[in-house]
């Protein structure tokens, strides 16, 4: 493999920011400092930022290439090369794709979820970066049990969200989402027959199933017949993801009771959660809690959540995730420095070294000797937006803007 030698850029190193020098070969970070020159391609880095590349703990944005209408498809293996490309130009170098599996039919259903699985794996010699799977498990699809177990068995392994918004869909509009009661306990309470609130959410998501709301809500009723099997469902595919050592998230958790639930099935990390004191009772607990990175990005939730700005200026949230737009993730970077909600270095560990330790990879986010070149050189104005112009996954250009890049 080709060797590089990066000069002249500060460092986002665990210490803090340094202008120094970097070697880079056999896709590793080998000596930082004054390493030698002999044999390396040399990367001009005056002026920018060196940072390690981001780890995207959950997005869902691939949606978008996989379905770019509605009902309308693209070959699963077209939509991970277009998806490859933009991960890379945004420095993006691990990406975990939240691959939806549903009891719906259309763009989320489990047929679909496994075609992508086979697309990701037949598109993998031709990607840029590194593509994982966050199995986004829909607890009331219990056909995707099977598609769970292989993905677990195949590798690399991929990490499990349990996500239950058929529960939320059901629920009783009196309490507001963000304060529902515990989905499997004696408190939640689901909405009277007929509940017109329950008909208009119905609405929003029967088009992307491919159904009409008639049908739509015929099969709901059939799903949510199986509410007594789900507690089971959820222990079985916990103990699989133990014996697998797969990081497991819980989704949207709302209550104590919630992530306590959870966290004794394993899942050791909250994802959005809906509460405040849920949160910081997570990180009291010595767990990650993720946010979305659009969320601290357009200064709020867009469904009225918690404030993902605030909550990582007080030190509750720790990753953000891209959630349904890539380009937050480095652009939430830029906002959230421009406001000083943290130090650059602090700030960018939430989309590098945080994700990467929840997620077991002891490997990347971080600049150190011996870890994996996983590198992004920023251009990153005092501020404004970073925008990536080298990103380097495992030591290979993914992504290249301008002329950085000249012979020994």
């Amino acid at each position: 493999m080709t060797a590089y030698l990066i000069s002249g850029a500060t460092a986002l190193l665990p210490e803090g920011p340094v202008e120094t020098c970097l070697r880079v070969e056999d896709g590793r970070i080998v000596e930082i400092g004054d390493p030698p020159a002999a044999g390396a391609l040399r990367v001009d880095g005056r002026g920018l930022w060196l940072a390690p590349a981001l780890v995207d703990i959950h997005g869902d944005a691939f949606e978008r290439a996989v379905m770019p209408r509605p009902g309308v498809f693209m070959p699963g293996e077209v939509a991970a090369m277009d998806v490859d490309r933009q991960l890379a130009a945004l420095g993006i170098a691990t990406a975990y794709h939240a691959l939806t599996l549903s009891w719906e039919p259309g763009l989320r259903s489990v047929e679909r979820g496994e075609a992508f699985l086979d697309a990701l794996a037949a598109a993998g010699p031709r990607l840029g970066v590194d593509h994982r799977i966050q199995i986004r498990w829909e607890t009331f699809a219990l056909e995707a049990l099977p598609v769970i177990e292989r993905a677990l068995a195949a590798g690399p392994t991929p990490a499990i969200a349990f996500n239950d918004h058929t529960s939320m869909t059901m629920r009783d509009r009196s309490v507001p989402v963000t304060e529902r009661a515990f989905e499997h306990g004696p408190d939640f309470v689901e909405a009277p027959p007929g509940d017109p609130q329950v008909r208009r959410s119905i609405r929003s998501v029967a088009a992307r199933a491919g159904l009409d709301e008639d049908g739509y809500a015929e099969l709901l009723a059939a799903v949510w017949a199986r509410r007594p099997q789900v507690p089971d469902a959820i222990a079985r595919v916990a103990a699989a993801g133990r014996a697998a050592g797969a990081p497991m998230l819980s989704h949207d958790d709302s209550q104590h009771e919630t992530r306590a639930f959870f966290r004794a099935h394993g899942a050791r990390i909250a994802e959005f959660p809906m509460s405040e004191a849920v949160a910081r009772e997570a990180r009291a607990a010595g767990e990650h809690v993720v946010l979305g990175a659009p969320n601290a990005l357009r200064g709020g939730s867009h469904i009225g959540s918690l404030s993902a700005a605030d909550m990582i200026e007080d030190g509750v949230c720790d990753i953000l995730a891209s959630d349904y737009h890539y380009p937050a993730l480095p652009a939430a970077m830029g906002r959230l420095a421009a406001e000083r909600r943290g130090d650059r270095a602090t700030l960018w560990a939430c989309v590098s070294a945080n994700p990467a330790a929840a997620l077991g990879l002891s490997d990347r986010g971080r600049i150190a000797p011996g870890l994996r070149a996983d590198l992004v050189l920023l251009d990153w104005p005092e501020g404004g937006v970073p925008s990536a112009r080298l990103t380097l996954a495992a030591g290979r250009p993914a992504h290249l803007a301008g002329d950085l890049i000249r012979a020994g």
